[in-house]
């Protein structure tokens, strides 16, 4: 076991930062390693305006819901919505739309790891929206705010045989 652990190699992942305001005003904040989920809550579709750095960069965005994933969580719920899987490393969160109806061609974006991406949820009481930072959800939310969280970290060792880099293009070629 020590040998193995001398050999390993070794990532170091930065979590997300969720900070929710929900429909009475209530803030949450709470990490997620994986990804942000924005999901609808009733069988209204969402309605969301997204933000970049303060500037709104999609007026509105109908959909089941999108997600804002890390690298580590590109290849999880992130792949399933078919965003992209991203290197472990790469400087970039991927933003996912689920179900997206309009518009119809926005398939996503990728962004920089360093931007403040603000999702405000449209007609919130009509079609009312839930936040989940990994699996902890919170209800009826109004805006969520996401960022690189830099002040944490985590490190993840494996195998020289089965690096995490060796994984994702792995599952990039997987057909």
């Amino acid at each position: 076991l020590k040998r193995r652990l001398e050999k390993a190699i070794r990532n170091t992942i930065r979590p997300l930062m969720m900070e929710a305001t929900d429909i009475n005003g209530e803030i949450f904040v709470r990490p997620a390693i994986n990804e942000v989920s924005l999901l609808r809550q009733s069988y209204q579709a969402a309605s969301l305006c997204i933000a970049i750095d303060g500037k709104v960069r999609l007026d509105e965005l109908i959909c089941d819901g999108v997600l804002v994933a890390t690298p580590a969580g590109s290849t999880a719920y992130n792949l399933s919505a078919h965003g992209p899987i991203l290197p472990i490393y790469a400087p970039l969160l991927a933003i996912t739309p689920i179900s997206a109806f309009r518009p119809r061609t926005w398939r996503g974006a990728l962004v920089p790891d360093r931007v403040e991406i603000t999702i405000e949820m449209l007609e919130a009481k009509k079609r009312p929206v839930n936040a989940v930072a990994d699996n902890v959800e919170f209800k009826s939310v109004v805006e969520v705010l996401v960022a690189q969280h830099n002040e944490a970290e985590s490190l993840i060792m494996f195998d020289p045989d089965h690096s995490w880099d060796e994984r994702i293009l792995a599952e990039q070629f997987r057909y």
